[in-house]
């Protein structure tokens, strides 16, 4: 960290910014292309149940669609910080937002799932100069380097945290088309904003820095990466309880899930009036959603209400430990868009690795509940009080329900509404249809509970780097 000092010379945060015309509006314009990049990780996480009926394709090729988007932003990261780095950030930037706007066009018009990974992987291309290029914009707009970075990093938290409740809103309201089409005249107004910025940031450079890559913070970014997959579980795993394992509308989710980016905004006025040092910020930011993602493993019932609480301690918990444990990352280390890159690289690749490892335990377990849910079926059906004929029918088309949707949580709706059945065994048949939605309900809820205590488990191991950091204030 010494080097990165003395290649400073001065520390510019403490030196008087020179006006620039629009600054405001540049930073906000900025901030919110970072926002909009970063929150691209998750948006469609709410959607991805839409996608999985729509190419008729099963839960772990859809999760492609985040996996693809992760792991190139992942990979790519460092590279085009470099490129920053060596070049103009400004049109690092510009070509970045021509990029992704293009790769997002593909994916509104994907007729395919593999065309739509392969755009999503495009967009992470385009995404990761935006991102890092940005990061010494917002430094230079502002002129204050404290101020840059922590408006950076408050806009990737901020995006990430939103991400998913903006794709649920818009899939509900429209389609999940709607989530690519409603992004590229957003991104796209990064565009001015850069090009004039085009050459300030290499004239205020000085002329003795030393633009050879410096060590990244190891502490500070695997600390980001186990976190990020830990929250992956927050982040998607949770959604697709809700919508796939509870049968709930994307709007009804998308409100729902607004308790993790509401928290994860309030924990910077909640925290910032206790002037905790970063280790303490990292370490209690861990253990909040360890706690969370426990909360949830451990859900009483299926209903919303008891995952408000758990994802209040998830969303103090992002907001509280990333946004300190980025200052931690890029704090005295020049240059600044390398390290830059090297958080995002840190934090999309645990989001990565945590699909990676939680994707084929909950699909498993998923599998291991389809028995002992089929044979609940059984008993309920025959228990139920209606005709042998009735049951009969309805045991054929249950099912080629169950057969249909083996590998996750069937929705059973379509054998009861090709039921035909006299008024009066009608209320008979709705409390069945009722009882087998709730026992599926249950069986949902089971299966994904290794999955969240594994990711509670992740976010605990994020204790051990956190512990390690020097405990320096942020103010």
């Amino acid at each position: 960290m010494g080097r990165g000092s003395h290649l400073m010379g001065t520390d510019r945060s403490d030196q008087p910014a020179s006006p620039l015309t629009g600054r405001t509006t540049t930073v906000v314009v900025l901030s919110l292309g970072v926002a909009v990049v970063l929150g691209d990780a998750g948006v469609v996480t709410l959607a991805l149940p839409e996608i999985l009926r729509d190419f008729g394709a099963q839960v772990w090729g859809v999760a492609w669609v985040l996996i693809a988007f992760n792991l190139v932003l992942a990979l790519v990261a460092v590279p085009a910080a470099r490129l920053c780095v060596r070049g103009d950030p400004a049109v690092a930037t510009a070509s970045g937002v021509i990029a992704f706007a293009a790769a997002t066009t593909v994916c509104a018009v994907a007729p395919s799932l593999g065309v739509l990974i392969a755009a999503r992987a495009a967009q992470a291309a385009g995404g990761a100069l935006v991102i890092v290029g940005s990061l010494e914009l917002l430094v230079a707009t502002t002129g204050v380097e404290r101020a840059g970075v922590r408006r950076w990093a408050a806009a990737g938290v901020a995006g990430a945290a939103l991400g998913p409740v903006i794709g649920g809103l818009l899939t509900s309201a429209f389609s999940w088309r709607a989530i690519f089409v409603a992004q590229i005249p957003i991104v796209l107004l990064v565009l001015p904003a850069a090009i004039t910025l085009h050459g300030q940031v290499v004239q205020r450079r000085p002329p003795t820095l030393d633009t050879s890559p410096d060590r990244p913070h190891l502490l500070a970014n695997l600390a980001l990466a186990l976190l990020s997959a830990a929250l992956t579980a927050a982040l998607f795993l949770l959604v697709l309880l809700l919508v796939d394992g509870w049968s709930r509308s994307p709007v009804v989710a998308a409100l729902a899930v607004t308790a993790v980016p509401v928290a994860a905004l309030a924990a910077g006025p909640v925290f910032r009036g206790m002037r905790a040092g970063t280790r303490s910020e990292a370490v209690a930011g861990s253990v909040l959603i360890a706690g969370g993602l426990t909360g949830l493993a451990l859900l009483p019932g299926a209903d919303l209400v008891w995952t408000l609480a758990p994802q209040v301690l998830i969303g103090l918990g992002l907001g509280l430990s990333v946004d300190s444990l980025t200052a931690a990352a890029l704090r005295d280390r020049i240059p600044r868009a390398l390290h830059g890159g090297w958080t995002i690289a840190a934090r999309h690749a645990g989001v990565v690795v945590g699909l990676a490892i939680l994707t084929p335990i909950f699909t498993a377990d998923l599998r291991h509940a389809q028995t002992p849910a089929e044979e609940a079926i059984a008993r309920l059906v025959l228990d139920a009080p209606l005709p042998a004929s009735t049951k009969l029918d309805l045991a054929e088309q249950l099912g080629r329900r169950l057969s249909a949707e083996s590998g996750r949580v069937p929705d059973l709706r379509p054998a009861f509404e090709s039921l035909r059945v006299p008024v009066t065994q009608a209320h008979a048949v709705a409390a069945l249809e009722r009882g087998l939605e709730d026992q599926l309900k249950r069986a949902a809820t089971r299966a994904f509970r290794t999955s969240f205590l594994v990711a509670a488990g992740l976010a605990l191991l994020a204790l051990g780097p956190a512990l390690l950091l020097r405990d320096r204030s942020r103010s």
